[in-house]
């Protein structure tokens, strides 16, 4: 599986940052996600606890690619604050994220070129405030045999350095694997030469 892009740049835990520009404040919050789900209660939990603040803008992006993203300006004009957030995103090569800005209007109108500066600082600093790490994508498998293919299981789960995050070993044996996206078809390929094997994949995170 040559190709796959399995590892990606995202942020360790989430993070705040701060703008203020004549008199309006830009406030910040980064997260790591894994789904629109998510997402969507993050926004709703920052829209409920800043219920009083003019916008609330944000850019995400999600998958290893970073091919699914969105961009919204919750009422600020277009393009002014989801596009230079997640131009943000982009250039920092983060994925798995999202940044919420919260606006308290200072009364002062910053114009467009303003408005697109605060945007990216705000979100520049969340980003400077958070510990940005890398993660893999990962497959994850129940592998099941018979006890007596144990030792060829565990000769291939040790030479592939695999993490085994559940097991089970009796007559029936059953071990539950996470591996990386790009060594999924070598690695099931010589599980499913033991004889008994039977692979079951469970999805990926």
């Amino acid at each position: 599986m040559s190709g796959i892009i399995d590892s990606y740049k995202t942020i360790e835990k989430p993070s705040q940052g701060v703008y203020k520009e004549k008199g309006s404040k830009f406030l910040s919050y980064a997260y790591p996600v894994f789904s629109e789900e998510e997402i969507k209660k993050h926004i709703h939990h920052l829209r409920e606890e800043y219920y009083n603040a003019r916008h609330h803008c944000f850019a995400w992006q999600l998958g290893a690619d970073g091919a699914r993203y969105r961009a919204n300006d919750d009422g600020e004009p277009s393009g002014t604050a989801g596009k230079p957030i997640l131009g943000q995103l982009r250039s920092n090569e983060l994925s798995n994220i999202l940044v919420v800005v919260v606006r308290y209007f200072g009364g002062t109108k910053l114009g467009v070129p303003g408005l697109i500066r605060a945007y990216k600082e705000a979100t520049a600093d969340a980003i400077n405030n958070a510990i940005v790490i890398e993660r893999t994508v990962n497959d994850n498998y129940k592998v099941y045999f018979a006890y007596a293919a144990m030792n060829d299981i565990m000769k291939i789960v040790k030479e592939e350095n695999l993490v085994i995050t559940d097991q089970q070993f009796g007559l029936a044996c059953s071990v539950a694997i996470s591996l990386r996206q790009s060594e999924t078809e070598k690695v099931i390929a010589r599980l499913q030469h033991v004889e008994t094997v039977r692979c079951e994949y469970l999805g990926s995170l």
